[in-house]
């Protein structure tokens, strides 16, 4: 189950407020959502998310199928139960998981053959088993099945993705009956326009819950993913959220909440904190760098979180140097809180028309 309702648009640009209502609430987007592959977004709790705002988190169908298995997280109450989370989930399909682990797999039109990560077995996914396991896993929006073609390749390559990934769509949307869950179709088509256009019309047609903006930010220019954005804020309903799918670097948050994207996702912010480094209002720094070793400051002034209100640059970097997990779990809680509040300054300067003010100001401090 899911309802997009459109509270405003800016008037000066596409950025956008809505409320998706969803089986667990109501999400105020733009959002962006921390991903949880594991079940778990990494070195924080239930509670943590909860004080840091998250309205919604992602978890992975391939990373879940493979380990611990959808039977055992169904049987657990499905995902919030076995993770206890009482917010939204989205569940990725594992499309770009299987993109990603290329020496791994093998692609028909049927499905996937693949060996596992973990233990080299053999498995076969088709978009019918994607769908059997979301709905196991009880997510609040599920993600089709989708091939993501990677960059740079052919035009006869992406052509090819393009075709799967409506193939399997429909099969996806026939398989899929859960009435509480709901579906999303993927816009594949990498940076050639003509092949975005067709997979948005392709989809579209299909009449899905909502849209995700899926083979952007995995190696291209950064002009051409905003091109290609540019491009799916001409063609994709705009009473349907619009998803972009594994983006999450700040700058990038902003540029796509400026073409009417609604929903982001991205491992990014706790993946640098177990690197050192953490977002500031003035641009990404790492900490453990021997220039903080005697920086009392917070990690960033103009931030109000939990870890910015209590701890310090060289404290944090102290901790990186000993190999203290907790480092990695206070800059994982800043990074995760600053993109959240980023959003929440995005919508509330939508609510006031002044989106582009905001964002040009942000631009100008932010150092990328």
């Amino acid at each position: 189950m899911l309802q997009y309702e459109l509270i405003k648009k800016d008037r000066d640009c596409s950025a956008r407020l809505g409320n998706l209502k969803i089986s667990h609430g109501i999400i105020e987007s733009p959002i962006f959502m921390p991903v949880g592959t594991q079940a778990t977004v990494k070195t924080l709790t239930s509670e943590d998310l909860y004080e840091i705002g998250a309205g919604i988190i992602l978890s992975n169908t391939y990373h879940l199928y493979l380990r611990p298995g959808s039977e055992l997280i169904e049987k657990s109450g499905g995902l919030h139960g076995f993770m206890n989370w009482k917010r939204g989930i989205l569940t990725d399909s594992g499309g770009f998981q299987v993109f990603s682990l290329s020496k791994l797999r093998q692609i028909t039109d049927e499905g996937v053959y693949f060996n596992s990560h973990i233990d080299g077995s053999r498995h076969f996914l088709t978009p019918e088993k994607v769908m059997e396991i979301e709905q196991q896993l009880g997510a609040d929006i599920a993600m089709c099945f989708d091939e993501c073609s990677p960059y740079p390749c052919s035009y006869e390559e992406a052509e090819k993705a393009v075709e799967r990934t409506t193939l399997w769509a429909h099969r996806c949307k026939k398989t899929h009956k859960r009435a509480d869950q709901a579906l999303f179709g993927i816009v594949q088509g990498n940076v050639f326009p003509n092949l975005r256009q067709k997979s948005a019309g392709d989809l579209t047609a299909l009449d899905f819950d909502g849209y995700g903006i899926g083979g952007l930010s995995v190696g291209e220019p950064k002009a051409d993913m905003y091109s290609m954005l540019d491009l799916m804020n001409t063609v994709l309903p705009w009473d349907k959220p619009r998803y972009l799918m594994g983006v999450g670097a700040p700058e990038d948050l902003l540029e796509g909440v400026k073409r009417g994207v609604d929903m982001f996702d991205c491992v990014l912010p706790t993946r640098l904190a177990r690197h050192g480094s953490a977002y500031t209002h003035r641009g990404r720094i790492t900490v453990r760098n021997a220039v903080y070793a005697e920086d009392f400051e917070p990690i960033d002034d103009a931030c109000d979180c939990w870890v910015c209100r209590n701890y310090s640059r060289a404290y944090i970097r102290h901790l990186i140097k000993a190999g203290e997990m907790l480092a990695h779990r206070l800059l994982s809680y800043h990074n995760v809180y600053f993109l959240l509040n980023l959003m929440e300054e995005a919508r509330a300067a939508i609510k006031e028309d002044r989106f582009l003010e905001y964002y040009h100001e942000f631009m100008q401090k932010y150092q990328f």
